[in-house]
Order: C-alpha cells, then structure tokens, then sequence
C-alpha cells in the first residue's frame, strides 16, 4: 500500500517476499493506480518468472510482464533492431563455448573442455561489469582474478578474438542482448520514449543479485522517473561469481533519496530451531552488520533441534543419510518434501549410488528440464489430442491418469528405480497437476489442463516431481522443503578451498546461510573426514559452524591443527596400493578394484562374463539401466575378491545391506559357477508365484 516512488524490501529468507510483492502488484492494479501492461516486474530465472505469472493470476491479475532480464532485452532488441539498426535482430548463441574454442584456436592455444568453460564465464564477468577487451586487463588486476592457464593480457586477447569470432558469424550472445539494447536506449531518445512509455512501474526480485549490466539497463527503462520497488537480501547474496553485487540493494536508499525502506523480518517457512541456527551463522560473518543483514524472527511452531553428524568417508555419509531418507519415507515422509543440498554438483554421485541402493526415487535438480523430457512430450500431445473432443464426464484427474497411461504411465509405480521411475514420477506430475487444478476450479477439464501446460511449458514453470530432490546449494535457492539433509560440511567444501580473501569466505558463509534457510521442519548436517574408505582422515568439521556449538553440540567446533603438537594422531588406513604394481591408487574406481589402470584385471574373465551376462538379465528384468544393479568397478571388485560368504561380499564398495538382500545369493552363485540363465530363470518362477 506504500505510495508510487522508490521503495526498497529488505526481505530475509522465508518472509514471504513473492506473496508481499504480487500482492503489492496486485493492490495497485485493482485499486486503478497501475494498469497491468504497465508494470514490468523483473527477476533472474523463468521458473521464479513464471512462479510470479501464476501468482498474479490467482490474485486476478493479468497482463502484468514477469519476465528475467535477458528476456524482456531480448523482447525489446528483436522489436526495435529493425527500426535502430535495420534487417533482422542477430541470432543468439545458446553457448560461448564453441566460440571461445574457435578464438583460442585462431591464437594457437588449447584448451580442454572443462578449462573452455572456465574462460568463458571469465568473459561473461568481464561483459556484465561493463568491460572491454582494452580495459579488462586492469580491472581484473584489481579484483585479483586469476583466468585458468592463461595471465591477463592473454586473456584479454582471447576475448578481443570471441568478439571478433561472433562477428564474423554473425551472432550475439547473451550479455550482448543486454548491451545492445542499452545501446539502442541510449542513442535513440524516441525509441527511449516509447519504452518509458509502456512501462511506469518496475518491480525488481532479488535485487542483490543485480549486476552493474543490469543495473545499466535499468537505469535506461527508469529515465528521471522513480517509480521503482526493489526486494533482496543481502545476506543471500551467491553469485559475485557471475558480477552481482548487493551494493545496488544496500546503496538503493542512498541513490534514491526519499525512498521508503521496508524489512521483512518475520520468517513464516521454518522453525524456530532452525531460525536460530541461521541466524547465529549469518550474523558471526564481518560482513553482516555492514551489508543490513537482517536478523528473522520465527512465526513457525517449535520443532526438533538441528543435528550434526559426523562420518568416516563420503561413502560411509551418503549411505547413513539415504538410510535415514528411507526411514522417513517408509514413515509417509513425502520424498518430494526431502532434499540432499551440497556445495558441488560432484558430490552427486555418491548419493546418487545411495538412494539407488536404498530404494528411494529421487530427482537431481539442473537436469533435464520438465517439459523437454519425452515421455512429458509424449503425454501433452496425448493430451492435446484429447482435449478436442472431451466430453467424459469422468473427474479431470482421473480422464488425465486415462490419457496418460498411452505415454507408459501406470496407476502403480515400478518396482525398479533409475530412468524408469523417473519417467514414471514426471508423468504423476502431469495427474497431480490436474488434481489441483480441479480442486481449484471444479468445472475445469481437459482444455483448461492443456492451456495450464501450455502456460507452464512457456513459463519453463514444472509441476512438482515425486522424489527427493538433489541440489547444490545455487541450485537450492529460492525453494525449500520439509526436510534437508545439508552433506558435506566440512572445510574444503564449506568454504570451500578455492574461496581465497575475507570477501569469497563470507559469501561461502552466506551460501550456507542459504542452505539452512531451506528448511522448514528439520534440518540435518553432516560431514566425512575422509574421501574414501581407509584413506587419511584430514578434513575438519566446517569453521562455520563453530559460534552454533550451543545448538549443534560440541562437534561442531574444529580442532585447530598444529605442526608443533606432539599429541599422537588417530590410527588410520594408509592409503590403498594396487596389488599388482603396489602404485597409490587415486580414484575411487581403482579403489574399489584394488588395481590402478596399468595393470591387467586379475578376475578370472569366464566368470566376470557370467557375472555381466547375469547383471544385464536382472536389469532388463526390472527396466533399468545395468549400472542400476551394480557399476562396472563394483562388478570388477567382486569378480577380483571372489567373496565365498556373505561376509566376504557385504565388504566390497558399492554393495550395500539392500543389494546384498537382493542379489547376493546370486553373485555367490555365480561365483561358485552357476549358470545365469537358471538363475534368472529361477528369480522369474519365484516372482511369478508372488504375483
């Protein structure tokens, strides 16, 4: 209800800044201060757009533009290229990567992919904070940037040769789209009018993540006019990476004299207990009381304390966390309400393999996006071609699970795990989604289903999948669950080893403070002293979390180590040694096969081939992928130990208690020289007598 002119939310983590500013949106459309095409409100992602859209029209307001940055530039740049430049608006490149190849090969350099990646996200630093292959060389010696294998002024050259590489192909990329269009606006007062013209209020989400670019070509939609309102927390502040910075949201009521600055303090997602951990890790940063952190209040009711755990190795972590996720299933524990939040996308893997082994269906978030997935095309178009003569009189959700089931949907979920139960999962949503929509409109059918999926799939806006979600901490902003387990809090990783200097530390801090922040009822931290099973136990507990001692317990304070300490160290495995050659073995494959890559496989190859033959058979079998039922270094390990027992067998890496209750009298089996065939054969009598 603030009146128009600058307005500044300070809004912290769960305060419901989403609601308060579609709301806001809403109140002045309603009350006739704003009319819907006037507004355009700004943000990061499609999916945070599209989650903005759908708001707004369940409040009954349509028409308000909710898009990111680059696509309203974008919109922009293809309506007024031809009035500006003349011809149609260049194409945009979806990657840099080919483009910074083809540069660093026209200089005689070479680069592997990984690296490759590195350089271009280099360049796109260097475009959003208003650089030019002149000029960069300078900057970055002030921000101490340090470009893979290259020094400053070779990088400087590598992008003077990107820009001349898009030239001449005749493409632009996506920093560009945001370039032009400030170019345009800046030279084209009339075309400047026209814009100012359409647009006489902006709204701008998760304004700390605003980079000096976008904060450019803000500045043109704006001109003299000040009818702006900023939400942000600068203590969510994760991306400087990328060229963002929280001085545009911390300095807002410096820039705009006058403006109304509002905090959003009361936290409505979690409990109290987690409140207080939050706020006790934000606020022992140097940065907190500088940036206006603000301090929550919770609103939710009390729930159980955080817990911290420790854990000898990754492995031994990923398989206590997934046990304890199958509990809580087995317990009607949602598995969409559960998520697994890491600092890396490598972490992964590990409980990945875990969940797998324990049985549980679950989603790695930054996939494949929902609507591109087949079996989610495959149903729309069922659906579509439905919609033309609907006249069942059938509720909307059970006409839909009709209709899908030509796409492989099935009113049971299988029994296996893997890609199948992902189809299976992406494939609920769409029934789930129709459900909600008949909840909330009871009179809704099939049309109204496929316009809803039409919207979504424009919006990039998918319906909830069943299954925990594993995310990395980028990855997790702006979503929260019931339940998070945050793994893998130890230094090197919280923060992790490349964060050099008090600034990257803190935003390490404040991208934990993310993390927790995520969670609505519980909310369990672990951490592993080593990588892998027997190796050197040299990690410690994250510094982080040392000022939550009193919440977390006195594990979460980390021994200081010190060279001149004549106490004894704790008695560890030395690190495995190839059986053949005795080398150090460095991965976690060679680990598991007690062999390093040079030398020959010690399994006797007729029964490694028994073992492939049966494992390929069980996989069909249940519809999943044969690394499902074990990995290829899993199989090589129990083909080179040749178990005789149980107990022989349950020691291998990658054979857990489920996989040894499932296969393990068949490995043996197979070990001891039975015939696969007769005992797939077997394992099919004896389900078919089940069912």
């Amino acid at each position: 209800m603030a009146p128009p002119g600058p307005l500044c939310i300070l809004a912290g983590a769960g305060t419901g800044k989403t609601r308060a500013i579609t709301h806001r949106i809403a109140y002045a459309v309603h009350s006739g201060a704003q009319q819907p095409q006037r507004v355009l409100a700004l943000t990061f992602t499609a999916r945070a757009a599209g989650e903005m859209r759908t708001r707004l029209r369940g409040l009954g307001v349509q028409g308000v533009q909710a898009r990111t940055f680059h696509a309203a530039a974008l919109r922009q740049l293809h309506f007024f290229w031809p009035q500006a430049i003349g011809g149609a608006a260049p194409e945009v490149m979806s990657h840099k990567a080919a483009a910074v190849a083809e540069a660093a090969s026209r200089l005689r350099m070479q680069f592997d992919r990984t690296t490759v990646r590195d350089l271009a996200a280099e360049i796109e630093w260097a475009k959003v904070n208003l650089l030019t292959p002149q000029s960069y060389a300078a900057r970055a010696r002030e921000q101490r940037r340090e470009p893979p294998g290259l020094d400053l002024t070779a990088m400087a050259r590598l992008f003077e040769a990107y820009e001349d590489v898009k030239q001449r192909r005749g493409v632009i990329d996506f920093e560009d789209v945001l370039l032009l269009t400030v170019g345009i606006l800046d030279e084209r007062e009339d075309i400047a009018r026209t814009v100012r013209g359409q647009y006489r209020q902006f709204v701008v989400d998760e304004y700390q993540d605003v980079n000096d670019l976008q904060q450019r070509l803000l500045d043109q939609w704006l001109g003299e006019r000040k009818d702006i309102c900023v939400v942000g927390d600068p203590a969510q502040t994760i991306y400087s990476f990328t060229g963002a910075s929280p001085r545009h949201l911390v300095g807002f009521p410096q820039r705009f004299p006058g403006a109304r600055v509002v905090r959003l303090v009361r936290n409505y997602r979690s409990t109290p207990q987690i409140v207080g951990l939050a706020n006790t890790i934000v606020s022992s940063g140097t940065q907190a009381a500088r940036d206006g952190a603000v301090r929550l209040l919770a609103q939710s009711e009390p729930g159980p304390a955080p817990e911290l755990t420790s854990h000898p190795d990754d492995p031994a972590e990923a398989a206590a966390v997934a046990e304890r996720i199958r509990g809580l299933v087995a317990g009607g524990h949602p598995a969409a309400e559960i998520a697994i939040l890491f600092r890396t996308n490598a972490q992964s893997e590990a409980f990945e393999s875990a969940l797998t082994d324990a049985g549980v269906a679950y989603l790695v978030r930054g996939g494949d996006r929902f609507f591109a997935r087949k079996e989610v095309r495959d149903a729309v178009l069922l659906l579509r071609g439905a919609a033309r003569s609907d006249d069942d009189e059938k509720p909307l959700g059970e006409i839909t699970r009709d209709v899908i089931t030509g796409a492989g949907w099935s009113h049971e979920p299988p029994s296996g795990s893997g890609a199948t139960r992902e189809r299976w999962e992406s494939l609920t949503a769409l029934a789930t989604l129709a459900d909600d929509i008949a909840a909330a409109a009871p009179e809704a059918r099939l049309p109204e289903l496929v316009a809803e999926l039409e919207r979504r799939a424009a919006e990039q806006h998918a319906p909830a999948v069943q299954g925990v979600t594993l995310a990395s901490l980028h990855a997790a902003k702006g979503l929260e669950w019931d339940t998070v387990f945050l793994v893998g809090a130890s230094d090197g990783l919280m923060p992790i080893s490349m964060a050099e200097g008090p600034d990257a530390i803190e935003e390490e801090r404040r991208l934990l403070y993310v993390g927790l922040t995520r969670a609505r009822k519980q909310l369990f931290l672990s951490w592993s002293g080593a990588r892998t099973p027997g190796a050197r136990a040299t990690r410690r507990v994250s510094r982080f979390l040392a000022p939550a001692a009193d919440i977390l317990g006195q594990g979460a304070r980390s021994e200081a180590r010190s060279g001149g300490s004549k106490r004894s160290a704790p008695k560890v495995a030395r690190l495995a040694h190839c059986r053949s050659c005795g080398a150090e073995l460095v991965s976690a494959a060679q680990r598991k096969t007690g062999r390093c890559d040079d030398c020959p496989p010690t399994y006797d190859e007729a029964t490694f081939e028994r073992l492939r033959a049966w494992r390929l058979a069980v996989a069909r079998d249940a519809s999943v992928p044969a690394y499902v039922v074990f990995t290829d270094a899993t199989l090589t390990a129990i083909a080179e130990n040749a178990p005789s027992d149980e107990g022989g067998l349950s020691v291998i890496s990658g054979v857990g208690a489920r996989k040894l209750e499932q296969y393990g009298s068949d490995v043996l089996a197979i070990l001891a020289g039975a015939d696969p065939q007769e005992l797939i054969e077997k394992r099919s009598a004896t389900k078919d007598s089940d069912d």
